[in-house]
């Protein structure tokens, strides 16, 4: 815990904020201050509290910087599924029964959570003394409480039991910390969220798109009751957001995931960017090598598969589907996720990635890929650098809210009723741009998968992926086998060039997912080596 300490301290003498210095909380998140503030002459006025707000929102947001609060981390934590794989391996060794507690990027979620935490602290201790408007005051804490409390869910969901720091400690408290219970954790964050409802607004002015909304808290607190499989509870949860009435579906599926349309209806919390000033690097880690970009995320084949075709059966029901020209007739998010080899067309190039053409010859096999990759994040009209560009990243959207509605119901035990299809998946299904026939199927039995691989390609790559897997237990039956990329032959009988399945598709790798170890990351040694009060997960 001494690194953790470390940026405690280093916050206590020193404010890292993050935006100018201005007048009230508009435009709060795209804000920069040049100077660091002392605390002895700081935690006084509304602007200091509104300063140190922003700081604990901004914190953490760069390359490489793996957190809960990143839009990179959340894309990268797909590649430890059976959604895609990252082609370094940083994260994608996660499930192929090699993960170790010297693994640096578990070290680098672990150290993260608590550097944003120790800031939450720092922010909970001292908000009391400034003088401001009690109800602003009781807002903005709510906000500092979710973020902490947001990671704590995450830490709660890959760790299990973690040391619970709600005050800032000594270096002595911080060196000898226990593992809190995974109940105690669960518990102090449902307490958390729940306060945080009572005190957050429940909706915002576009200048203050970004900040947390009543809805963001009762998203997280929904996902944690389900991952509790408290189910009933879930249901009132994400009941009490779709009768706010302000959330809904946007009939441009694309245009979510874009700058010019990251400011819309669907979007209930967002990672918030801004060209120059708090850029993401998504664009150059998504483009592929012949965009400008390096083909950091690529996607598997069984991803593509689980798109429907256009009457919205699976490929192995539907006529439509044809094994020769597999991405014909298909779902459009389809195409709208993926770039598909001689198929896609971006910036008004016709995207190519067979392993032996020029686009990937100097890459492969010394680097992994796939050949599929991702669309979903790209803006075709985005000129900038690729590593300047300000498109937000939407961590919780009304469709998962829905979804999570529908499977909530499911798992109650709750009558499924047409209505109840019709106000959830088949509002989603039904958007303008992606108008897929309605689901009509009410046996909880044959509905429970269709609302799982609804839920796998309507928020591919959005960092959901792996919760899902663990929370339905199903990690170590999907994780455990080989997966493939791009589609290289109809002839895969008498095709020598590369390794390829039965149906023609490229081998690209083979996870080993344990079931008796990997569902818990495990505690960083660096941690451990400071402080031998911190327990190991078992198979470490």
């Amino acid at each position: 815990m001494k690194k953790v300490y470390y940026k405690l301290i280093k916050i206590n003498i020193i404010l890292i904020i993050l935006s100018v210095i201005f007048s009230g909380c508009d435009d709060i998140l795209e804000k920069q201050p040049l100077d660091a503030l002392a605390e002895g002459t700081f935690w006084q006025t509304e602007k200091d509290a509104t300063l140190a707000l922003i700081g604990i929102y901004n914190s953490g947001r760069g390359r490489d910087s793996y957190n809960f609060q990143n839009a990179e981390s959340f894309i990268r934590l797909d590649c430890t599924t059976d959604n895609g794989y990252e082609k370094d391996n940083r994260i994608t060794q996660f499930n192929n029964g090699e993960l170790e507690s010297t693994h640096f990027v578990v070290e680098s979620f672990w150290a993260n959570s608590y550097a944003k935490i120790a800031r939450c602290n720092v922010f909970l201790k001292n908000i009391g003394s400034v003088e401001m408007d009690e109800g602003k005051k009781l807002e903005i804490t709510a906000e500092v409480k979710f973020i902490r409390a947001l990671n704590y869910f995450w830490m709660s969901q890959f760790w299990g039991g973690v040391p619970l720091v709600t005050d800032v400690l000594t270096m002595e408290e911080a060196n000898n910390v226990l593992r809190d219970s995974k109940e105690n954790v669960v518990n102090f964050v449902l307490s958390e969220l729940t306060e945080c409802v009572a005190n957050l607004p429940q909706d915002r002015p576009d200048n203050e798109f970004g900040r947390v909304t009543k809805a963001a808290a009762l998203a997280i607190k929904g996902r944690l009751l389900m991952a509790e499989k408290r189910w009933s509870e879930a249901v009132e949860v994400y009941g009490s957001i779709m009768t706010m009435g302000i959330y809904g579906i946007n009939p441009d599926f694309k245009d979510i995931f874009e700058d010019d349309g990251e400011v819309n209806n669907e979007v209930i919390f967002p990672l918030k960017y801004a060209e120059n000033d708090y850029p993401t690097e998504i664009q150059r880690a998504c483009r592929p090598f012949m965009y400008g970009g390096w083909h950091q995320i690529n996607v598997y084949n069984e991803l593509v598969k689980d798109f429907p075709c256009i009457d919205g059966l699976p490929v192995n029901e539907s006529p439509f589907y044809d094994p020769s020209n597999p991405y014909d007739n298909r779902d459009p998010r389809l195409h709208m996720t993926v770039l598909i080899p001689e198929r896609t067309v971006f910036k008004g190039q016709l995207y190519v990635a067979h392993p032996d053409s020029m686009n990937a010859s100097d890459r492969l096999p010394r680097r992994d890929w796939s050949g599929y990759a991702l669309l979903k994040f790209l803006d075709e009209d985005y000129e900038g650098s690729v590593t300047n560009n300000g498109a937000d990243f939407p961590m919780v959207r009304y469709p998962e809210v829905l979804l999570s509605y529908l499977e909530s119901k499911i798992e109650a035990g709750d009558a499924i009723s047409q209505d109840l299809l019709d106000k959830t998946i088949n509002l989603i299904r039904g958007r303008a741009s992606v108008n897929l026939p309605a689901i009509t199927q009410t046996n909880p039995d044959l509905l429970r998968p269709i609302v799982r691989t609804e839920r796998r390609i309507e928020l591919a790559f959005e960092g959901l992926r792996l919760f899902d897997l663990y929370r339905w237990r199903t990690a170590h039956t999907i994780l455990n086998g080989k997966f493939y990329g791009m589609k290289l032959t109809n002839d895969p009988q008498n095709y020598t060039d590369f390794i390829v399945d039965d149906e023609g598709y490229f081998f690209c790798e083979e996870t080993n997912f344990r079931e008796n170890v990997d569902y818990l990351w495990p505690i960083p040694q660096s941690e451990r080596d400071i402080n031998q009060n911190l327990e190991q997960n078992p198979g470490y």
